[in-house]
């Protein structure tokens, strides 16, 4: 780690850390807190759905549009502009894309379309991924930042394994800091999705299953399948499938914090204190 220790992380002239974890667990609240106090915020999701995916998502409304006659004359006379107004805050176009797999009908995807959009995603999230080192650099280059927080999609731990290069290569510039929640926070973010169903990324070995698995207990075809019944039905599985690589990534790489004490974090000087306590309770546990 480039931390090993409280005192490096309290006398480092210059700070940058990963966070990781379930979506809902503070990522982008403890992101946007450092932010407006001077870190520089990068954010996976946005990068995903800007650089890497911007063009898929436009094309996507453009598709949309192009079945409404009075929006495709607009388009095809180049009298409108479609196009996607992702924020760090607001991510619903690139949610929107990935879409869920079942009836057309309800709003969900073929599967196999849903599998290359799923195909797509990972890929992109990698790149990415890959792309935070360049961004440490330009952040202080180019704008005068000391310090940078990366706000990651919840999905990392399923595009990278635990021993994957892409972990090395990011803990060579960044301390990454696992967000765990416990149970309480487990069954509180079922009740949320459960109110308000939203796309996810799946390894493909996991989501095969889990499709197969569905269509069997619930004896529907794939194209009658319920596309929010069945990411209901998902994500309790997904969370607990997630849980172990999560905890396999902070153990080889870095350390983790609790959702509770993250939550507490009200200013940078809190958030420092945090690292610095989660760095000396992971030298404790090694000695």
């Amino acid at each position: 780690m480039i931390y090993e220790t409280a005192a490096e992380w309290t006398s480092a002239p210059r700070k940058s850390v990963l966070l990781f974890g379930m979506s809902g667990l503070g990522k982008t609240r403890a992101s946007s807190l450092l932010r407006d106090g001077g870190w520089f915020h990068y954010s996976v999701d946005y990068r995903i759905g800007t650089r890497y995916m911007g063009e898929a998502i436009a094309d996507n409304f453009k598709r949309e549009a192009m079945k409404v006659p009075l929006l495709r004359d607009l388009l095809l006379s180049d009298s409108v502009r479609i196009a996607s107004n992702i924020t760090f805050d607001n991510l619903a176009p690139l949610s929107t894309y990935l879409g869920k797999p079942g009836d057309p009908a309800k709003g969900g995807l073929p599967f196999d379309e849903y599998r290359r959009r799923q195909a797509q995603h990972r890929e992109a999230e990698i790149s990415a991924l890959l792309d935070t080192p360049r961004f440490i650099d330009r952040a202080a280059d180019l704008y005068g930042y000391k310090n940078f927080i990366c706000d990651t999609s919840g999905s990392i731990c399923e595009v990278v394994n635990p021993d994957y290069p892409v972990l090395s290569v990011l803990s060579r510039h960044l301390l990454l800091v696992w967000i765990e929640g416990s149970e309480d926070h487990t069954a509180e973010l079922v009740r949320r999705f459960d109110r308000a169903p939203k796309p996810m990324y799946y390894r493909p070995e996991f989501l095969l299953d889990a499709w197969n698995t569905y269509l069997n207990e619930s004896g529907r075809m794939p194209g009658a399948v319920d596309p929010d019944a069945f990411v209901r039905w998902t994500y309790a599985r997904a969370l607990a499938h997630r849980q172990p690589r999560y905890a396999a990534m902070a153990a080889k790489w870095g350390l983790k914090v609790q959702a509770d004490a993250m939550a507490r974090v009200k200013t940078p000087e809190d958030f420092n204190a945090l690292i610095a306590e989660g760095l000396t309770q992971r030298a404790e546990a090694a000695a």
